[in-house]
């Protein structure tokens, strides 16, 4: 298991196979994290497969600038706060995209972007992740650690404040501005979220901040899709708040990422299968894939059975 330097923990497989005394490696990239991204180190480097399976999330998309994402966060939060009156509520994954806002937060009030940021993160799960993350400094970068230092060794620049109980978290309703509230799920398919998107979607100085992908039939997708109601709980409510949509978060490797991910290989695997993907973001990375190094490479159909190579499949056991 490799660091796949997508969230904590994820991992690049790799598989050594023996039969009749051959031996095979297959290689399972995993969820790729994007190069560059705080907190967690790069994807680690692998230079030879005989067989690959490589995942396509943004395998068609290339994610926009850090910088410029930054930008847009910073204005959308005075905006919201300062000028509308309003409070930002960020749909967010538990694990790694939790973690990301709130490192961004904090390093833009160290360096006096931002200020005065009440934050409620509205999750047991991305409280867990949250307080496991901060136990493992050994996994960050180094612009991480020095972030945790300066967290550590000052005043509280910024108040973080994790929910308790569920009546502490329908109390997060009755504030009416001020207020950064990030809940799961990312996609706002489940959970507390849904309760603060029906109280606040309501209200004009508000804005909802997406800050990752979401799929096709989520709530989220029709948020960014620009909906004027949605059903939430079996009820119609009228989206007034602002909606935004910032795209450079992602800590999904994007095409490029992936690319050069793969430049790595010092020669071609045997057999390359894209998996993971929806099938135009699939189909863009077979067809850079093919352009750019000429790789035998397919995406099998769902449910698919690849014969990898006969040799090593006798004797093995069911």
């Amino acid at each position: 298991m490799r660091d796949a330097g997508h969230i904590l923990g994820s991992a690049i497989l790799e598989i050594w196979v023996k039969a009749e005394n051959i031996e095979r490696k297959i290689v399972f990239s995993g969820d790729l994290g994007q190069p560059g991204r705080p907190i967690i180190r790069d994807p680690y480097v692998i230079d030879e497969a005989d067989y690959l399976v490589v995942e396509s999330t943004y395998g068609n998309r290339r994610h926009k600038a850090l910088s410029p994402s930054l930008d847009e966060l910073v204005e959308i939060v005075n905006d919201t706060i300062s000028q509308k009156q309003g409070n930002v509520i960020v749909p967010a994954f538990a694990v790694g995209r939790t973690q990301e806002l709130i490192y961004y937060l904090h390093h833009l009030t160290r360096v006096g972007r931002l200020k005065n940021l009440n934050i409620f993160l509205d999750s047991p799960m991305a409280q867990r992740v949250t307080e496991l993350t901060t136990r493992h400094l050994e996994l960050f970068d180094k612009e991480a650690r020095k972030l945790a230092a300066w967290r550590a060794s000052s005043e509280p620049a910024v108040m973080l404040k994790f929910t308790e109980s569920v009546e502490e978290s329908i109390a997060l309703n009755s504030i009416r501005s001020g207020a950064i509230i990030i809940a799961a799920s990312g996609m706002c398919t489940a959970g507390r979220i849904l309760h603060h998107l029906r109280h606040g979607l309501r209200r004009p100085e508000n804005t909802v901040l997406i800050t990752g992908y979401q799929a096709q039939g989520t709530l989220g997708r029709q948020l960014v899709e620009g909906a004027s109601s949605v059903k939430i709980f079996g009820e119609d409510i009228p989206v007034n708040a602002d909606v935004r949509s910032i795209g450079g978060f992602s800590a999904h490797a994007d095409q490029t990422a992936i690319l050069n991910w793969l430049s790595r290989f010092a020669t071609a695997p045997k057999k390359t299968l894209i998996a993971h993907g929806e099938p135009d973001a699939a189909k863009g990375l077979k067809d850079e894939i093919d352009r750019r190094f000429s790789w035998n490479v397919f995406i099998p159909a769902p449910g698919e059975k690849v014969l990898l190579e006969e040799t090593c499949l006798l004797n093995m056991p069911d």
